[in-house]
């Protein structure tokens, strides 16, 4: 009898040894690193990925079945090595990369403050940044195959997915019909024991504080902003502000690739978002759109436009004075009022545009010190986002932050009108850019 009981009580204690010790080998192996390290790297093929609202070219495909390595150079600086499994595909390497500028980083003034750092890293993390490279660029190197991605490579880009940690794409282009064209995507996760070494090493902060809101999902629910720590306002005023919500609704640049990856009927003005069914394809791991998986909105928290607020401010990140934004709307559902702001650009410095051109404007996700969504890897050495006075975040009437990917709003577009320059155009995107979903004139 004593011998079962000691075997009753002594079983439990075997299997938490077990559970923990595997635990320690799939920790150890998570954040394992080396200098050179073999990179698992999917690959789509078109049956695989009808979703894909890129415009892909007609080589797509032709030049799969690639490996990849990553190298470590210093602390932050690492070589991305598209390898080869086939005699007519090249080998692509990306040399001397600072995966500092990749990272998820945030400025140095929001560590003073818990929920602004928390904010700071969490949309950091949830942007996308797809980050070009030109074909002669000393970061690039084209070696062996049949030639064509040799003499045909339009450009090559490195891609931090607005999603969990480490989760990156390379993407390839060739040109066609005048158009950049995609021939190769190939998804990979860099290796969170280097992403852990190179956050600590950019922030200063622990990663074991934010692994999880990193890693995963988080909403940083009910976190307050406090904007004063983010800017100085010098004035303020309240412009002529019109919702323009009668206009017919239109499209440019990627809104037109991605009208497949919209759910949406009878949507014809600017008005008809707010209160419709509209549901976009949800962008999941590893860095691709889902029909399956709607993404739905909450568009009634700005159902309706109430005023425009222009400001001259002073950034902690530069001595000049810049502008801000602030449209304010009612909620239909609770009354409330919530305020999108838009700060820390140069309004005289907008482009003048015709609207079927607004892409070229201030073109900018959500947050605290973010990249735009697209740049080349000069301008982000230029300007790295952790020095930037740029922010965006939608509040409600306590300056309590709203998840605006749960609205589905994803940031703003801004440009100066065509003909008169004291007139500022001003969109909100949708959730993954899929739609613009508003359209505002401020006469300054």
């Amino acid at each position: 009898m004593k011998i079962k009981k000691t075997i009753i009580i002594f079983m439990p204690i075997v299997l938490i040894l077990i559970v923990l010790a595997g635990g320690g080998i799939w920790f150890k192996r998570k954040y394992a690193t080396s200098v050179n390290m073999d990179i698992h790297l999917k690959e789509y093929s078109q049956f695989e990925y009808p979703e894909d609202p890129a415009n892909r070219s007609v080589h797509y495909a032709q030049y799969s079945n690639r490996n990849l390595k990553i190298v470590k150079k210093d602390k932050t600086h690492f070589d991305l090595i598209l390898e080869p499994t086939n005699d007519h595909t090249a080998k692509v390497v990306f040399n001397d990369i600072d995966a500092g500028l990749f990272v998820t980083g945030l400025p140095e003034w929001t560590k003073k403050d818990k929920d602004l750092e928390i904010i700071a890293l969490t949309d950091r993390e949830w942007n996308r940044q797809q980050v070009s490279f030109e074909p002669d660029s000393k970061h690039i190197e084209i070696t062996g195959g049949d030639g064509f991605e040799k003499s045909n490579l339009h450009s090559a880009a490195i891609a931090k997915n607005c999603l969990n940690a480490g989760l990156w794409e390379i993407l390839l282009f060739t040109k066609e019909k005048e158009e950049k064209a995609l021939y190769y995507q190939g998804w990979f996760t860099f290796p969170l024991g280097h992403y852990k070494a190179v956050f600590e090493e950019i922030t200063g902060l622990s990663y074991w504080e934010h692994w999880r809101r990193l890693e995963h999902w988080v909403d940083p629910a009910g976190a307050s902003i406090n904007l004063k720590a983010l800017r100085k306002v010098l004035n303020e005023r309240e412009v002529q502000a019109e919702f323009l919500a009668q206009e017919r609704i239109f499209a440019s640049g990627e809104q037109v690739r991605k009208l497949r990856t919209t759910n949406v009927q009878n949507v014809i003005t600017w008005k008809d978002f707010c209160g419709s069914s509209v549901e976009f394809a949800t962008f999941a791991p590893p860095g691709r759109y889902y029909f399956e998986k709607p993404w739905k909105n909450e568009y009634w928290r700005i159902a309706e436009f109430k005023k425009a607020i222009l400001r001259d401010i002073q950034s902690p990140a530069s001595e000049e004075v810049l502008q801000e934004i602030e449209l304010v709307f009612k909620d239909s559902k609770t009354g409330e009022e919530n305020r999108f702001f838009v700060s820390g650009f140069k309004l005289n410095q907008l482009p003048q545009l015709p609207v079927e051109h607004y892409p070229q404007g201030l073109y900018m996700p959500m947050g605290i010190g973010v990249p735009p969504f697209f740049l080349s890897y000069q301008d982000l050495e230029r300007n790295p986002p952790d020095k930037s006075p740029y922010f965006s975040v939608l509040l409600d009437s306590n300056d309590t932050w709203i998840n605006h990917h749960e609205v589905a709003i994803d940031g703003p577009v801004l440009h100066r009108d065509i003909n008169n320059p004291n007139v500022i155009h001003v969109y909100l995107l949708s959730y993954e850019r899929h739609s613009l979903v508003g359209h505002y004139l401020l006469k300054i």
